[in-house]
């Protein structure tokens, strides 16, 4: 009886490294208190910015929209 060549399903999904890089950036974001009062869509966009270009908040960059 032959057998029927198995195939995997394609992973969908963030790779563990991006998933680090995120958490590291939340953690970041949080410290310097952009996740603290979310009561304006640029306050939102601020903690967005600040978690994905962490970074830049470490060597002093202000992500505060103005």
């Amino acid at each position: 009886m032959p057998y029927a060549p198995t195939t995997a399903a394609p992973r969908v999904g963030i790779s563990r490294i991006a998933a680090l890089y995120l958490i590291i950036g939340g953690i970041v974001a949080a410290t310097h208190h952009y996740w603290s009062n979310l009561h304006t869509l640029k306050a939102v966009l601020s903690a967005v910015i600040a978690t994905l270009l962490w970074p830049l908040i470490l060597v002093g960059v202000d992500m505060h929209l103005r």
